[in-house]
């Protein structure tokens, strides 16, 4: 029995992948190790991908732990859930102000949507270690270190149902994951619904087994043939093509351009095949694909990328880099008021 091949997948659609460790040998874009082109995955399939994924690092040492052991009077650390195969292994943790103001404007920090993204994770936590006391004076500050930690534990994209976290945190109800759902129930927690935030920051990074591993991954599940992208070169940040701020944008490449260089996009002015709308920035329809950095509806509200496999940085200039998108996102806001 024939089967018709869909049509390439362009990388900006949707980029709703996974991804092992980096610089893994190419996979043939023509055929990925499972599956078969132009039948998207069954549960066989699917268990299959479950089976070869295996854990290369420890949650619990380099996440929770890190998080039990900071030192600050005005930030408190809760467990708001955990993943239910493995609750002991896998509790969501997350750290916000001790005096949760309504007079204060409300800021939220994510990392790690996407497990193998290690800077969104660490940098998110350098932050709590560093810059988040001295603005607790200004904001409520929440911040979701690692929204996905099995994937941080397998170095893994999607979660252990093939589904990618980072497109469910749209309106509908049927495409949340476990970790989506546990993020809006612990914001509701905080009283905190949709639009009543200022400012959300949803860390990611852009490596070099997206165009090895993951992309590709996400074609095959689809039945599809994954049409080969160029990795940006550098970090850049994704807007909402619905509320987008030149200036703010400005001022968070401002920021981390003191860290790590900005990526100049591709001789057709693009990066992922999307258009440059001004240094460092591309703009995607952040609620139409339910990404993160859409739960929040916040007025300014971008998804960062850093580019870790670079051979100009270093891990420690990537997770810095995170840091200081924070940073100059706070300071615009402070400045602006």
């Amino acid at each position: 029995m024939s089967a018709m091949v869909p049509d390439q997948i362009r990388t900006s659609q949707a980029k709703d992948d996974w991804k092992p460790l980096r610089k893994m040998p190419s996979q043939p874009a023509e055929k990925y190790r499972i599956g078969e082109i132009g039948f998207p995955w069954g549960d066989a399939e699917k268990a299959q991908w479950l089976a070869q994924t295996t854990c290369h690092r420890s949650y619990l040492d380099e996440v929770v732990s890190k998080l039990q052991n900071l030192d600050f009077n005005n930030l408190q650390v809760q467990q708001y859930g955990a993943l239910q195969h493995d609750p002991a292994r896998f509790p969501l943790m997350a750290v916000f102000s001790k005096n949760w103001d309504a007079n204060k404007p409300s800021i939220l920090v994510t990392g790690g949507v996407h497990g193998y993204e290690t800077s969104g994770v660490q940098g998110a936590i350098l932050f709590l270690q560093t810059s988040a006391p001295k603005y607790c004076d200004y904001f409520n500050i929440a911040v979701i270190p690692c929204v996905s930690p099995w994937g941080y534990e397998r170095i893994e994209r999607w979660n252990r149902s093939c589904l990618d976290p980072n497109r469910s945190f749209g309106d509908d109800v049927s495409k949340q994951t476990e970790e989506s759902a546990a993020v809006k129930a612990f914001l509701h927690s905080l009283g905190m619904e949709k639009g009543k935030w200022l400012l959300h920051i949803d860390q990611h990074e852009t490596t070099d087994t997206d165009e090895t591993e993951f992309m590709p991954a996400r074609a095959a599940l689809q039945g599809s043939v994954y049409k080969k992208c160029e990795i940006p070169d550098g970090f850049y940040i994704v807007s909402d093509n619905e509320n987008n701020d030149i200036g703010f944008n400005t001022a968070v490449i401002e920021s981390v351009k003191k860290v790590t260089h900005i990526c100049p996009g591709d001789s057709n002015g693009t990066i992922i095949e999307e258009p440059l709308t001004q240094d460092g920035t591309i703009i995607v329809p952040v609620q139409t694909l339910g990404l993160c950095a859409s739960v929040t509806g916040a007025k300014y509200a971008t998804t960062t990328e850093v580019y870790p496999d670079s051979s100009r940085v270093t891990d420690e200039q990537c997770n810095r880099a995170q840091v200081a998108a924070v940073e100059g996102a706070l300071n615009f806001i402070l400045s602006s008021n």
